[in-house]
């Protein structure tokens, strides 16, 4: 049985649970606190030396940092991640740009205001995550007008990844009234079988 070590608010942790779920794979959930340190410990930095959450226990030995990667290491060889070789690489495109242009901001406002307390002293940090977040939610709007999904016709990881925080990006100050296409894609992703909420048990 799969292990998650995570944190349920966090939508890089959620990721693995949603991914796991829609696959039908028995997994443990280990809440760990992040405010509290406990990705610091010796024990956690065994496991992965970034101290950071998620981390996917493969079994008692292996152990898989980074979100993404655990969404292709879980989806090899299912429906969720092609393995043609186009198809498969428009999947990373997303993932990788998920990772870089996407959740250091929109994730990032997010946690200024729902875990950090939004003072004064985050200000300046939230402007920039908030012009920089809406960029990548202008471009997320004008690929889903277009098509159902972002590569193409299919659900895939890659729309698993980039859901995980932008069904919440309001939680972040973003206006999501300004996105038609992403709010009929989130119902879209909502819907499909065994989906499971963020917070869900």
């Amino acid at each position: 049985m799969y292990t998650v070590y995570g944190q349920a608010i966090s939508g890089n942790c959620y990721k693995l649970k949603l991914c796991l779920s829609q696959l039908r794979l028995p997994f443990r959930w280990v809440e760990l606190d992040i405010l509290a340190g406990a990705t610091h410990t010796p024990e956690f930095l065994i496991m992965n030396p970034n101290g950071q959450v998620p981390v996917l226990g493969i079994d008692a030995e292996t152990y898989l940092p980074e979100s993404n990667a655990g969404l292709c290491y879980l989806a090899d060889g299912t429906h969720l991640f092609p393995s043609e070789k186009l198809p498969r690489a428009r999947v990373l495109q997303w993932l990788f740009w998920e990772q870089n242009s996407h959740e250091p901001w929109v994730a990032g406002a997010r946690f200024i205001l729902k875990m950090a307390g939004g003072g004064p002293e985050h200000q300046a940090r939230l402007a920039i995550c908030h012009k920089r977040g809406v960029e990548a939610l202008d471009r997320l709007e004008l690929r889903l007008g277009l098509y159902p999904f972002l590569t193409g016709d299919s659900y895939t990881i890659a729309d698993l990844a980039l859901y995980a925080y932008t069904h919440v990006a309001d939680e972040g100050g973003f206006d999501m009234k300004r996105y038609p296409a992403i709010r009929t894609w989130l119902d879209r992703v909502a819907a499909q079988p065994d989906h499971v909420k963020m917070l869900e048990a």
